[in-house]
């Protein structure tokens, strides 16, 4: 091909390029056309499906996003109505219900573990020596199961009498311990006796009640008038301890006699009664004596820290009332209408239930009563004494009469004003004081007694015997037979502590 033919085939071809550009401009132009019509048209063709489409939008956001509702929301409420709302509107609280069959099977609370007390709520002693290990074994022993239960029976029957003690101790401001002291002496039983003679509450002997208004006589052992017994027993603490200068020694020496610790302590130059103690100075009653002692009160100081709560008994608040003349307590109960029980227990010292004959005799009896006993004995139409009539045959005296009734000659005198006793008259008649137990009829001066009635109590002795029985301990035992168990103890060869076995034979007191 020559060089002009070659010119002419590249102009053709640029032609022809030039041609197809422009062609493929116009088919994009009429395509775009196109697509735009058809799209200005798509909404007429589908507006019922967009019109049902656009109403399921609008039911869907009104019922299940309410917080796209039209309504405005409330204000919140402020503080204070919020609170008076709920104060309105809060119901009274009902427990909740529970079956018969629930509360049966519900558990005892004394099966539930007890919070132990804290320190702040212990109740400590104003006496020295509670860490003492000596006092530490008492606190062991007395907090047993048996030792509990022996505490509880023994201030049971110190109740008539501990609030009145206690008053008598915070008047004169001496150490509140001192309150349970006849827990130790006399297991607060007002007619206890001991293996040495000393009798009452406050346990005194015979050689020992004078300076402290205490008599005995043939109708009342005034050492077991807790009245005069208690205030004649804390002056004498009260005394000693202006001697010692210290309460554990007064205390000794209520137990030992002040003399024999004050020669001790010269003795051995030793001032301090736990040494005497720890060197085994001082008699054996005496050596465990304080430590019992600090031991119980602490105890019934703090109860609940040893589990339990004591159920302290009413105060009677006694009052004293004198009499003119002798009164029998059960006719004067019967015609007043107050509980004999109670005169009786107020006044233990009584041999009979005849108060004494002479004058002045102060009667104790509950505060509640008083107005009645007074309106009693103010009466001058009742015979407030009962009386026996005897007539005298041959060969009565008033001594013979005097055994055969337990009464003694005075009392028989007393009763008959005017009647010698060397000069009786048969067929005459003699008033016998009926205060005695005794019914038999007189027989004759062959009558005999075993007893007269101004014997007055003499020594423990154990002379009775106990089978023991399944069950049963020293605590129980000494409780039946109103002795202290260290006593029961001690009279059988055993320590407090010694298991009992079951057909062992002690020796125990008589009752009577």
């Amino acid at each position: 091909m020559s060089d002009e033919e070659k010119k002419i085939n590249r102009k053709e071809r640029r032609v022809y390029a030039k041609d197809a550009k422009e062609d493929n401009k116009i088919l994009n132009s009429s395509s775009a056309s196109s697509s735009s019509a058809s799209f200005a048209f798509f909404p007429l063709r589908s507006s019922r499906f967009l019109f049902f489409f656009f109403l399921f939008l609008l039911l869907f956001f009104s019922f299940f996003i309410p917080g796209l509702s039209a309504e405005v929301p409330e204000p919140p409420p402020s503080l204070e109505e919020a609170l008076s709302k709920l104060a309105t509107a809060a119901p009274a609280y009902e427990p909740p219900f529970r079956s018969q069959r629930q509360i049966r099977t519900a558990i005892p609370e004394r099966f539930l573990r007890r919070k132990k007390p804290d320190s702040d709520s212990i109740r400590p002693l104003s006496i020295p020596g509670l860490d003492h290990p000596l006092t530490q074994k008492y606190i062991r022993q007395y907090s047993t199961k048996g030792g509990l239960s022996w505490l509880w029976a023994v201030l049971d029957k110190g109740g008539p009498y501990l609030a009145f003690i206690r008053r008598e101790t915070e008047a004169r401001n001496l150490p509140p311990e001192l309150v349970y002291l006849p827990v130790i002496e006399s297991g607060f039983l007002p007619t206890a006796v001991s293996r040495s003679g000393a009798a009452g509450l406050w346990q005194f002997m015979k050689n020992s009640i004078g300076g402290y208004g205490i008599k005995i006589t043939e109708y009342a052992d005034e050492r077991m008038d807790f009245w005069k017994s208690t205030q004649g027993a804390l002056k004498k603490l009260e005394d000693n301890y202006k001697q010692l200068g210290d309460w554990a020694l007064a205390l000794a020496a209520y137990n030992a006699g002040l003399g024999g610790v004050q020669r001790l302590m010269k003795q051995t130059g030793i001032s301090d009664y736990w040494i005497l103690a720890e060197q085994g100075l001082l008699k054996p009653d005496t050596i465990g004596y304080v430590s019992k002692l600090l031991a119980v009160s602490y105890i019934l100081s703090n109860p609940r820290q040893f589990g339990f709560t004591p159920t302290w008994p009413d105060d009677p608040r006694w009052i004293r009332v004198g009499l003119d003349h002798p009164v029998d307590l059960e006719v004067l109960a019967e015609h007043a209408g107050v509980e004999l029980e109670m005169l009786k227990k107020g006044n233990p010292e009584l041999r009979y239930t005849i108060s004494p004959p002479e004058k002045g005799y102060q009667l104790k009896v509950p505060s509640r009563d008083a107005p009645a006993i007074l309106a009693a004995l103010e009466r001058t139409d009742l015979p407030l004494i009962r009386y026996r009539f005897h007539t005298i045959g041959y060969g009565d005296t008033i001594s013979a009469l005097a055994q055969h009734y337990r009464l003694s000659v005075d009392q028989i005198l007393a009763a008959n004003p005017g009647t010698n006793a060397r000069i009786l008259h048969i067929g005459g008649k003699i008033r016998i004081p009926a205060i005695t137990d005794v019914t038999a009829p007189y027989q004759g001066q062959n009558t005999t007694v075993s007893k007269t009635a101004n014997g007055g109590p003499g020594e423990l002795q154990f002379r009775g015997s106990h089978l023991v029985k399944k069950g049963e301990t020293l605590w129980s035992i000494a409780l039946g037979y109103a002795v202290d168990p260290q006593l029961l103890a001690a009279a059988n060869g055993m320590d407090l502590n010694d298991t009992l076995r079951e057909g062992r034979i002690l020796k125990t007191p008589l009752i009577k």
